[in-house]
């Protein structure tokens, strides 16, 4: 089975239905969705009353905090940048590397990334 997300429409739809008492189920058979998916769309978002607005924030701040920042920071760039310029490896970059951990592999993501930058 697979998941997706409400979208906006959904979320005004439900807001609607919500604000005219309608039970989670008769929501989600409305929807076209799982009762589950409704009654977490409404449990997340409680506090005051339930607007698509407010649930649509709160699911994009929800979503920006969800994605993983990375282990490169620009300090960690300036020395695999130098020892490069020296022509170490990755491998030599990453097994000498004092200040954080860092996989050779994400030298070479990095690397590949700056050098055969894809474009769209």
């Amino acid at each position: 089975m697979s998941y997706s997300h409400l979208a906006t429409f959904e979320r005004g739809k439900l807001e609607a239905l919500h604000q005219m008492a309608c039970p989670a189920r008769q929501i989600a058979k409305t929807l076209n969705r799982h009762h589950s998916t409704v009654s977490r769309e409404l449990h997340r978002n409680r506090g005051t009353i339930y607007t698509c607005e407010k649930a649509n924030e709160s699911y994009r701040i929800r979503r920006e905090r969800s994605i993983p920042k990375g282990k490169v920071t620009s300090s960690l760039i300036q020395i695999i940048e130098e020892k490069l310029a020296c022509t170490w490896s990755p491998e030599q970059i990453q097994g000498r590397l004092l200040e954080g951990k860092i996989s050779f592999k994400t030298i070479y993501r990095w690397l590949y990334k700056v050098c055969f930058p894809v474009e769209m």
